[in-house]
């Protein structure tokens, strides 16, 4: 993998940790991060010993946000469109992986450093990281997905007084309304997220694809809709050389060997 200006990619096992890698922002996220976020992704999807990805930042911040001194060149509906184009972008490029997607957060998680960590599929958070999405104190709303993936995550009622107060809280509450799945020891949340990707690398890959695949999409579907999405997908699963290694081991009281076909 090619060298970034903004992140940093370290393989660790069955793991693959990006770090933000902007340390005199605070890791803001820039347009280039995103670009390279979204090349990263790209390029691990196709990495058959990567069984999962985790986003982090530094040990005393996760992300400042958006670079606000890109958003403030950002003055017609014009320019707003071809903005958030980009930060909606970055968040399918996590959300549509193959690979299970998790957010490791130490300190601070703001704003558009919070709808990225959204648009993962778990969130790990250590005691004394804290969240907040501050768009209504400065005029603005949510753009990446705040509005439409916090309630989804943490229900309608948390997230309006999220979005309302635009205060930051702590990694207890995250963790009660369900923000974050599991709350670490302070300095630990990167530790927990890898524990999470080697029980990850035992199971079968396409099958976590899979359900990766049909919960996303069928949380936008009605309930008759995304059934039938299931069904379908099941029924592809069941023509895979993984799911008969999986049923064959079950029944020898052996360990499955997947090989993700």
């Amino acid at each position: 993998m090619k060298a970034f200006k903004t992140i940093r990619v370290d393989k660790d096992g069955p793991a693959c940790v990006l770090t933000m890698n902007r340390p005199d922002r605070r890791n803001a996220v820039s347009l280039e991060m995103m670009d390279e976020i979204i090349t990263a992704m790209r390029e691990l999807d196709g990495d058959g010993e990567v069984r999962g990805v985790i986003i982090t930042g530094a040990s005393d911040y996760f992300s400042a946000g958006a670079d606000l001194t890109e958003a403030q060149k950002v003055k017609t509906a014009e320019q707003g469109i071809d903005y958030f184009r980009n930060w909606h972008r970055l968040c399918d490029a996590l959300e549509m992986s193959k690979k299970p997607v998790i957010a490791a957060i130490e300190g601070f998680c703001m704003t558009g450093g919070c709808e990225l960590v959204l648009a993962c599929d778990l969130r790990v958070g250590a005691r004394g990281s804290t969240y907040a999405i501050t768009s209504s104190r400065i005029g603005t709303v949510a753009g990446a997905g705040g509005t439409q993936r916090l309630p989804r995550i943490v229900g309608t009622a948390y997230a309006l007084e999220i979005l309302f107060a635009a205060e930051p809280f702590s990694a207890e509450d995250a963790h009660r309304m369900g923000l974050i799945n599991r709350l670490a020891e302070k300095g630990g949340a990167l530790t927990e997220a890898k524990k999470l990707v080697q029980l990850y690398a035992t199971r079968a890959p396409l099958s976590l694809a899979l359900v990766k695949r049909a919960v996303h999409r069928g949380m936008q579907m009605d309930l008759a809709s995304g059934l039938e999405f299931e069904t379908f997908l099941v029924t592809t699963i069941y023509g895979t050389e993984d799911k008969q290694e999986g049923i064959a081991a079950f029944l020898e009281k052996r360990k499955a060997d997947f090989k993700g076909r």
